[in-house]
């Protein structure tokens, strides 16, 4: 299948780039954190060969969109983030992660913020909604810093069906 190419994005603080194979280790210092990982739908990754599926099938339909997050200061690859639309609801869900040593500084919210904006300037859109772990106060108040707000109640399983959870989902409305 021909990937689509994904433009390179820039903010104060951060460089926001396509992801690549090349990425295996970056991407398991988060997704491999217990802390980080912690409210994911993926299970926690145990080699950096875990992200190698999802590496790869990336960029395979220009309507799923996901970015590297570097840190420009370090040049560190420090999270990701993206948006995917969802035809059967006409409605564009965003998800991110990002390293722990990052946390509370606003990152998240400066890269997604960026990436909305972008996928806007493309894409005819409504709304888009984000879940949550009612628990995780923090993706909580990213989503209310991109101006979303709660829809209704939910839950969610991860992938190998180990835990479920019970969650919100925001929306925010254009």
């Amino acid at each position: 299948m021909e990937k689509f190419e994904l433009p390179v994005l820039e903010t104060e603080r951060l460089i926001l780039r396509p992801l690549s194979i090349d990425d295996l280790d970056a991407v398991f210092n988060w997704a491999g954190d217990f802390r980080v990982n912690k409210y994911m739908i993926y299970p926690l990754y145990k080699s950096s060969e875990d992200g190698r599926e999802w590496l790869s099938h990336l960029y395979e339909d220009e309507k799923k969109m996901d970015y590297g997050f570097v840190y420009k200061e370090t040049g560190k690859l420090i999270g990701s983030g993206g948006i995917y639309y969802h035809e059967d609801t006409d409605t564009w869900n965003i998800g991110y992660n990002l390293a722990f040593d990052y946390w509370k500084k606003g990152l998240t919210v400066e890269a997604m913020e960026k990436i909305i904006e972008y996928v806007r300037s493309r894409f005819e859109i409504k709304m888009i909604e984000g879940e949550f772990c009612i628990e995780n106060y923090g993706s909580r108040r990213v989503m209310e810093k991109l101006g979303m707000t709660y829809y209704k109640d939910a839950e969610y399983t991860k992938l190998d069906g180990s835990e479920t959870f019970k969650a919100e989902i925001y929306r925010k409305y254009f």
